[in-house]
């Protein structure tokens, strides 16, 4: 079966599955401009669970292109979260390499916000430079210099489960990059990862975040010490 028809059939399924009086008040929480069908996400990944059962998918490219289409294509954000949960699916975890980054980091600019992005640099990213940190760590290191804020933000955060796989260096490299930036996102996101690395090594992050007091913001700081 085609991908067009996978993405067809999630399309319909979503459609019919909305619910218009709650459709509104997510598009607001998100402060979205694309409009909600109104479907919550335990919902969006019932929904998918069979039709993505129905359509396997059976190359690397076949899996990037309909991911893609299904996300850059999407009309209603329930559609971009069904892309998500197809990327991240068990049967596709061989896909799962640095071929695809390129594809990965066209929907972290195309998403542009929070709800996506920080899924695919949690779920998507973090497993690809665990697995293949010597080839992709550069990638990351580079993604936290660029002009866009939201691959910033991932070369932040990107670590988040990596817990005693972390590479500090790598996390001290990202941070320091941006611990000048005054968005309100990026200074959250900082402290959400120092806040995060302290489950693990409360110690390296106290002795970082003191060692940068006058560097890092306010609200990156208080983040960071949140449970330390």
């Amino acid at each position: 079966m085609s991908a067009a028809q996978m993405i067809d059939d999630v399309r319909r399924e979503l459609a019919v599955a909305g619910d218009p009086d709650r459709a509104p008040a997510m598009q607001a929480y998100m402060k979205s401009e694309m409009p909600y069908y109104g479907v919550r996400l335990p919902d969006v990944r019932r929904i998918c669970r069979p039709i993505f059962a129905a359509h396997p998918i059976e190359s690397a490219g076949a899996f990037d292109d309909t991911v893609e289409r299904l996300f850059v294509g999407a009309t209603h954000r329930e559609e971009r979260y069904a892309a998500l949960e197809l990327a991240k699916h068990r049967l596709y975890r061989s896909f799962q390499t640095p071929d695809r980054l390129p594809l990965y980091r066209r929907m972290i600019i195309g998403g542009g916000w929070w709800d996506t992005v920080d899924d695919i640099a949690g779920n998507l990213i973090g497993p690809i430079l665990l697995a293949h940190h010597t080839e992709v760590r550069p990638i990351v290191l580079g993604w936290a210099t660029d002009g866009n804020p939201w691959l910033r933000r991932t070369a932040i955060i990107a670590q988040l489960s990596a817990k005693q796989r972390t590479d500090p260096t790598l996390l001290t490299q990202a941070i320091e990059a941006n611990a000048g930036d005054t968005d309100f996102f990026i200074r959250k996101t900082i402290g959400w990862a120092l806040r995060q690395y302290a489950r693990t090594d409360p110690a390296w992050v106290h002795a970082f975040v003191d060692a940068r007091e006058d560097q890092l913001s306010g609200l990156s700081k208080r983040e960071a010490r949140k449970h330390l």
